[in-house]
């Protein structure tokens, strides 16, 4: 099955292990723990004003969401552990200038939000400004579309793999 870029998600290995993890111990261990939960509070008799029943069942329609969006999102996951220093691609930390300007720069990680550091943004490949940066390599510049319309020039000033 060919699969076109755009249902491709783009994970640092990092990320990839850590919902990897997840998902076995949300489909393993933590399926089981809210079945015990839910047979516990069925034991304690009327379900209609049961409320450990109902938050049980709650608890597990969760769990069973976010099993369906974690094997989903791996499914379809490239692990961008091919990163080269100098190309924008998706698990680089890129430093780009905004409209040439070597003092107006941003900082961010080329990935998907499941990648996210907690002190640093990502930006995605389907982003305006992702895409347009997606592939290029140091001193070269991109144009993308501001949220106003507007056209806006970057140059790429950095690219380097993610450490994590």
């Amino acid at each position: 099955m060919t699969q076109t870029n755009d249902s491709v998600t783009w994970l640092t290995q990092d990320a990839y292990d850590r919902l990897t993890a997840e998902l076995e111990q949300l489909s393993g261990p933590g399926r089981v723990e809210i079945a015990q939960k839910i047979e516990a509070a069925r034991e304690e008799g009327d379900l209609r004003e049961n409320g450990g029943y109902h938050a049980a069942k709650e608890e597990q329609g969760k769990i069973e969401l976010r099993i369906r969006q974690l094997t989903q999102l791996l499914e379809h996951a490239r692990v961008g552990d091919s990163v080269e220093s100098g190309v924008a691609v998706p698990g680089a930390v890129v430093t780009i200038a905004f409209d040439g300007d070597e003092d107006d720069t941003l900082t961010f990680l080329l990935g998907s939000r499941e990648d996210a550091a907690d002190n640093m943004e990502v930006y995605s490949t389907r982003s305006p400004l992702g895409g347009a940066i997606n592939g290029k390599t140091i001193g070269e510049q991109a144009e993308y579309e501001l949220p106003n319309g507007k056209p806006m020039m970057v140059k790429l000033i950095d690219a380097k793999p993610y450490m994590g």
